[in-house]
């Protein structure tokens, strides 16, 4: 049945459950003339009689009841689902999808949520950790996490955690062996845990800064990993220097488990950023979660 008479079934189910046009057209809304006419003028596009008009009452016919027995549950299908759709509105819900690496869903997103799902339990948070930086929009994620300096222009970035740095680091028994790097082009004469980049495949350089000097060391060792918790397994065991965010590291060295070298090469530098598309409309939910990641330190 064409759309436009959706709305001639929505009348007629209504006369035929009031049994009154007087009735129906005040829950309608429209004069009862019009209703009339709504309802005379679906019976003239079906060829058949609906209802049975008496000066006391209205009642359907045997097409007309078996119309309603078939339109009328499906009608309040619908109703339910708009007022669910109206309740989502007022009522944060749904799924946020977001793409993140991992020492940033560790170190930002994990203890954000942890504060944030209690009180939200109609709200889900997927995170997936891919170190490439991931097309959000092309991929259907709701947002993703970057450094800002990775930052593209065409989104809107929001800072979600403080500035960061880097550690070289290395156990005590490393050290009984091998002498404290000086500078940064001394680790080429070292054993160096490196990292390999899941999405890319590539080995991470190490980056250092000092007095607006910037310098790149491609570095070389016997292990290479892809994740932050088996550099960190590695390290403790004395197997080679590791390059590691400061915060995932600094209760070992405060415990002296591990030795910071080159501290002084190590500069801060902008820290992780929420970024998404521009869109006119967002869901309640995604407003909420971007709310709750936002840092105000």
């Amino acid at each position: 049945m064409p759309q436009e008479n959706f709305n001639d079934l929505v009348a007629f189910v209504m006369v035929a459950r009031e049994e009154s046009f007087t009735k129906a057209a005040v829950k309608l809304g429209v004069s009862q003339s019009a209703l009339s006419q709504t309802v005379r003028g679906l019976e003239e596009r079906l060829g058949l009689r609906l209802l049975t008009r008496t000066t006391r009452r209205v009642s359907p016919t045997a097409a007309g009841e078996r119309l309603l027995k078939t339109a009328g549950p499906r009608f309040e299908e619908i109703q339910a689902e708009l007022s669910a759709l109206s309740e989502m509105r007022d009522k944060p819900a749904g799924t946020v999808r977001i793409t993140s690496g991992e020492h940033a869903a560790i170190s930002v997103l994990a203890p954000a949520l942890e504060k944030f799902l209690p009180d939200n339990p109609d709200v889900n948070v997927e995170i997936t950790v891919d170190y490439g930086l991931t097309d959000i929009v092309a991929e259907r994620y709701d947002a993703g996490v970057r450094l800002g300096e990775q930052l593209a222009k065409d989104m809107i970035a929001i800072r979600i955690g403080p500035e960061m740095r880097m550690a070289v680091v290395g156990a005590p028994s490393y050290f009984r062996q091998n002498p404290w790097p000086e500078v940064p082009q001394d680790l080429t004469r070292h054993n160096c845990i490196q990292i390999r980049m899941p999405t890319h495949g590539n080995i991470l350089s190490w980056e250092f800064e000092k007095d607006g000097h910037e310098l790149k060391v491609r570095v070389e060792g016997q292990l290479v990993f892809n994740n932050i918790a088996m550099r960190l397994d590695a390290v403790r065991r004395g197997l080679g220097l590791a390059y590691m965010p400061e915060d995932q590291v600094a209760e070992l060295i405060a415990s002296g488990e591990v030795v910071r070298v080159l501290e002084d090469w190590c500069e801060p530098f902008p820290g992780y950023h929420l970024y998404y598309p521009n869109r006119r409309h967002t869901s309640p939910a995604f407003a909420l979660v971007v709310e709750a990641l936002r840092y105000r330190g």
